[in-house]
């Protein structure tokens, strides 16, 4: 499987974010890559919490991982592995296999985070 990387950003203006990115790629003459972008820390810390970010790095490199195993490698409840999987799958940053099995094919998830002073 070819190596992905993701960028999470945080901007309200999602189109201009998305601009921004298809002007970055341009100027670096490659393709974009993928982008996953929250309109605020609230919404990004809502969906991305603590578990959830030990479910990704758990699954990156890993390959396909069924539920139960990656609920045993984590130390979390099947149930809530599950529930947690289903959010990640809908924000695209997991991906669920025909097997049932998931799956993270992003090798490098960078966040872009900038919090200013507002004038």
């Amino acid at each position: 499987m070819e190596a992905r990387a993701l960028t999470i950003t945080l901007q309200p203006d999602w189109k201009a974010a998305l601009r921004a990115a298809a002007r970055k790629a341009f100027e670096a003459d490659s393709a974009p890559g993928d982008r996953l972008n929250f309109e605020s820390a609230a919404a990004f810390f809502g969906k991305l919490t603590e578990g959830r970010w030990a479910m990704i790095h758990a699954l990156q490199g890993a390959g396909e991982v069924p539920v139960r195993e990656l609920a045993r490698r984590i130390a979390r409840d099947t149930k809530r592995v599950h529930e947690d999987a289903s959010v990640l799958v809908a924000l695209g940053l997991i991906e669920r296999t025909e097997r049932g099995g998931l799956l993270c094919s992003h090798d490098d998830i960078h966040v872009d985070m900038h919090l200013r002073h507002a004038a």
